[in-house]
């Protein structure tokens, strides 16, 4: 008799609310992690696992710098960002973000086991709350303060 693969079912169940809430790139990569699963390649888990991360931020960082290359955002433009009160504290809110982010990566990376429920609940906040997710990374950076570890 088979066992339900309760993994596999909880990948489903993700894919589903990413269904629901209308989250394309939820429901895309929970298909892709459970295809992953049911055509028994998991041997790519363990390369996910160290460069999914950087991967995913290459994308990320690209997206976010296209105005840039493309010429939409201009030097002056750029420039003038760090005179208006706005871009500044934008500039400084980005940079806490950052820097939250480097310690979620370092605290995901050392602390796997603290930040599971972490990951599963962040995936649930991207799926109902139309985030982007980024979260397990600012997360766990916020976390890192209040537990005191990097």
């Amino acid at each position: 008799m088979n066992q339900i693969d309760m993994t596999s079912l909880l990948l489903l169940l993700m894919a589903a609310l990413g269904i629901f809430s209308n989250n394309m790139p939820i429901t895309v990569a929970m298909i892709v992690l459970l295809l992953l699963r049911v055509l028994h390649i998991q041997f790519m888990f363990p390369w996910l696992e160290k460069y999914g991360l950087t991967i995913g931020i290459i994308v990320l960082t690209i997206g976010v710098m296209t105005p840039v290359a493309s010429g939409k955002l201009s030097l002056q433009t750029l420039l003038s960002s760090f005179f208006n009160w706005k871009s500044i504290l934008a500039i400084g809110v980005g940079m806490l973000v950052a820097w939250l982010g480097g310690r979620g990566a370092a605290l995901m990376g050392n602390q796997p086991t603290i930040v599971a429920g972490l990951l599963i609940v962040t995936v649930l906040g991207v799926a109902f709350f139309r985030g982007v997710p980024v979260g397990p990374l600012i997360a766990a950076g916020i976390l890192s303060l209040l537990i005191g570890k990097m």
